[in-house]
């Protein structure tokens, strides 16, 4: 793996030299576009609105558009704007990570210890195991302030971003329409979610939609032809929500016994 970052975590008094590694990685198939006539591969080029030709990258720069003026930005001007953040993963406080809503939640980035700073990371490694919190902390990584928290995963420290609350969307745009539920309705629609309930296994879920994808490709190389499947969408006829559920729990034990 190939560091991102490379700074300090700022604990308290301490800093603990550590770089930073993307922690996922995209499970969908990476597809090529291509012209249709002859499969040749589709480019895209950066090109100079005023004259049409092509800049090179060392050519172009990033700029803001100020009052109709754009001001260009130098990388200098990025690490001067907050030079500290840049190298610096700032700690402010220690919260329980069930506090944190889960649509706060985004990239998760695994730290590792830079050479002098392995006793420090794993005191707080350690440290953070132990309480069960987590430290939320600020850094700026590729020209933006990254907000998020650091915990414990699996021996290691685990920085995940987090979202500014700003950046959650109004739901008062949305058109939602409550109606009066029965009592039958909620205990029936409960016992529904009782009898599915399980322990949560994340290794139980796999991207089959890839999986089936690339059957399709690997047929199509050896000339098949693929056959389009029927759709089996199970679901009741019935309008009425009570004879739904019925039928639903009905279906959950049939699917448990066999």
């Amino acid at each position: 793996m190939k560091a991102i970052w490379t700074g300090a975590i700022g604990f308290g008094l301490v800093n603990i030299p550590v770089k930073l590694y993307a922690a996922t990685e995209e499970s969908s198939l990476d597809l090529d576009m291509l012209d249709k006539k002859d499969l040749s591969n589709i480019r895209f080029k950066r090109v100079n609105e005023n004259t049409g030709k092509e800049v090179d990258w060392e050519h172009i720069v990033k700029a803001y558009d100020y009052e109709g003026k754009y001001i260009v930005l130098e990388k200098a001007d990025f690490e001067k704007a907050m030079p500290e953040k840049t190298k610096l993963l700032t700690i402010d406080q220690f919260v329980k990570t069930e506090e944190i809503d889960s649509i706060l939640f985004e990239t998760p980035y695994y730290l590792e210890p830079q050479k002098g700073g392995e006793a420090a990371y794993t005191l707080l490694a350690e440290a953070l195991k132990k309480t069960g919190m987590a430290g939320v902390g600020t850094f700026v990584l590729r020209t933006k302030e990254a907000l998020g928290v650091l915990r414990f995963y699996e021996g290691l420290l685990l920085f995940q971003r987090i979202r500014y609350a700003q950046e959650i969307r109004d739901t008062g745009d949305l058109n939602i329409s409550h109606r009066t539920i029965k009592p039958s309705e909620l205990k029936m629609a409960t016992a529904l979610i009782n009898q599915l309930s399980q322990t949560f296994d994340i290794s139980a879920y796999k991207d089959h939609y890839t999986a089936a994808l690339m059957k399709i490709i690997q047929a199509k190389a050896k000339g098949k032809k693929i056959s389009q499947p029927k759709m089996k969408v199970v679901y009741n006829k019935s309008k009425d929500l009570m004879e739904q559920l019925k039928a639903s729990l009905a279906a959950s034990k049939t699917k448990k016994v066999s």
